[in-house]
């Protein structure tokens, strides 16, 4: 063999970081030994793995196919050791969602999965759907919760949840008491979006084909709190997931906006690569994403 799982696990390691400091770093291992089983990787492989800009590694079209191959091998080999070992190992995983789920979904999961796993360790990394994605795709997550739709042919969709958006204002707006909504008045209404990329925003533009764009946007925000006080002060209306305003809307905080002809529904997803190994631990996650007694978004 002309390889060893050790440098692969090197290879992937500078390829998560870009950086053979930081690789080494994680692996326990010198910067100068963690720079020598990259070179010999290479050298036995007849190949160059990544493009070399200053102290950064980028890795290249021939890097990044051997970057899937490898990382399903190392997850292959820990399964076999945990199969000599005799036990099926709940160990660590690192988990990626989007604002709405990890804010207001994800924590219910961790609390549910850590206690049947005591020693079980999850990582969370809250960011919108396209980096979230992009993470999975790039090995950097083990799973991925998002709420958006996305085309990526290397990446697996499982459903886990249903949700709806909902169209809300402030006590005090003109349209509060308004039955339901026209689509002219949703053109001439002031509206406070999310950002592009977000798994929010996707379902908001699905939801007003034919008259997004001519819309008035005079704020686009990345926080959904910020989005909930902008509402509030009276700077417009806005559009968000049932889950993130239920409190509000319960209190009279908050008034929702009916717009029946238009579809706010929406599924949120697991997402993982499809070349990742499905260890015990990403199996055991994602048997706790699908318990529907942990969604906290009931959609009505």
């Amino acid at each position: 063999m002309r390889y060893s799982l050790r440098q692969l696990e090197v290879f992937l390691a500078i390829a998560m970081h870009g950086n053979i400091t930081k690789a080494a770093d994680q692996l326990a291992m010198s910067q100068s030994a963690a720079s020598d089983s990259l070179k010999e990787l290479e050298s036995r492989l007849d190949i160059q793995l990544f493009e070399r800009t200053g102290k950064r590694l980028k890795i290249n079209p021939r890097g990044k196919a051997l970057q899937e191959q490898a990382q399903e091998l190392i997850q292959r080999a820990i399964r076999l050791e945990e199969n000599f070992l005799g036990a099926e190992v709940i160990d660590e995983i690192t988990v990626g969602a989007t604002l709405t789920i990890g804010n207001y979904m994800a924590v219910p999961i961790i609390a549910a999965f850590r206690n049947k796993h005591n020693d079980a360790r999850v990582s969370l990394k809250v960011s919108n759907t396209e980096r979230i994605a992009d993470m999975v795709a790039s090995f950097k997550l083990d799973v991925g919760l998002i709420e958006g739709e996305i085309n990526r042919e290397e990446l697996e969709f499982i459903p886990i949840q249903q949700d709806e958006l909902v169209v809300f204002c402030a006590p005090d707006h003109p349209l509060a008491k308004t039955r339901t909504l026209s689509d002219e008045e949703l053109i001439n209404a002031e509206w406070i979006v999310r950002e592009a990329g977000s798994g929010t925003r996707q379902t908001f533009e699905r939801a007003m084909h034919g008259i997004f764009p001519q819309l008035n946007f005079v704020l686009e925000l990345q926080n959904m709190e910020s989005t909930k006080k902008a509402v509030q002060a009276g700077l417009g209306i806005a559009c968000l997931s049932r889950i993130t305003i239920g409190e509000e809307l319960e209190k009279k905080q908050l008034i929702e906006l009916k717009v029946p002809h238009r579809d706010f529904t929406r599924q949120f997803y697991a997402v993982v690569h499809k070349n990742k190994y499905r260890s015990t631990t990403i199996n055991e996650w994602l048997h706790f994403c699908a318990q529907p007694e942990l969604h906290l978004a009931t959609p009505h």
